[in-house]
């Protein structure tokens, strides 16, 4: 009896010991990731700022830089007069990078149980704005960065930057409802220089413009400016003497055709 009662105290003792250090392995993890991502965002602060020397204490001295687009970069001098010139040398031009929501990991490096690093990967935008304007949402890309942990400070060693592609448009548009009265008389024939000939018509609370083999559907989005769901596409209808007269088409804020009526 005694022989089980000692037994069940040792294998309790193991169990809670187990358990222990399971706990205390987990919340070190938690803290160690918390950490990683506080440095990634330290490193990305410095680049939407431009600021180099922000970005140079998080950079090992032996970084390996891997761009899809533009090739290797091998050592920190050399990555830092990179960002500097590419990145910050044009006073006109702007780009702002973001993690996409929900798309960052953190995956830690260890070495019989003793942490040497860590990967952070994901998906990130790059926002850029020219001569002042409101920046564009442009591109799309992966990353997966190498943090090393060395002598008690964190460094980044290796980035890989890959799979750059243009941003897919996200609508922040809001159609509102017209009736088919109101959207009957922007109905017509209407001519640009660029487009030529394009034909507007009203089809169940929206307008459908057809352009050769190009049709698109216009939500209204005021009484007189429709939008299309699939790109930054705004048709603006001008009217004269209490009449459509003219059309005028926007991308990304810019004017690119303007179509007058043809009566």
């Amino acid at each position: 009896m005694i022989y089980m009662k000692t037994l069940l105290l040792l294998i309790l003792s193991i169990c809670c010991f187990v358990i222990t250090s399971s706990a205390q392995a987990e919340a070190e993890d938690e803290t160690a990731t918390k950490t990683i991502l506080e440095k990634d965002r330290l490193f990305w602060t410095g680049y939407n700022a431009c600021d180099a020397a922000r970005m140079n204490e998080l950079i090992a001295d032996d970084v390996e830089f891997y761009h899809d687009k533009g090739g290797i970069t091998l050592g920190k001098s050399a990555l830092a007069d990179s960002l500097e010139k590419n990145l910050c040398g044009d006073p006109n031009f702007r780009t702002r990078r973001e993690a996409a929501a929900g798309t960052v990991k953190v995956y830690l490096l260890k070495n019989s149980n003793a942490l040497y690093g860590a990967i952070v990967s994901g998906d990130h935008y790059f926002f850029n704005s020219r001569g002042g304007k409101p920046e564009k949402r442009d591109g799309l890309a992966k990353f997966a960065n190498l943090w090393i942990l060395k002598d008690g400070a964190w460094k980044m060693a290796r980035i890989l930057s890959y799979d750059h592609r243009p941003a897919p448009y996200e609508n922040k548009r809001a159609a509102k409802v017209l009736t088919e009265e109101e959207l009957r008389r922007f109905g017509g024939q209407y001519v640009g220089n660029q487009s030529g000939d394009a034909r507007v018509t009203a089809e169940k609370g929206v307008l459908i413009l057809t352009n050769g083999n190009s049709r698109f559907v216009l939500y209204p989005e005021t009484n007189e400016r429709f939008f299309v769901k699939e790109r930054d596409l705004t048709f603006e209808f001008v009217s004269e003497n209490g009449e459509v007269a003219r059309l005028i088409i926007r991308e990304n804020g810019e004017i690119v055709e303007e179509a007058k009526i043809r009566k």
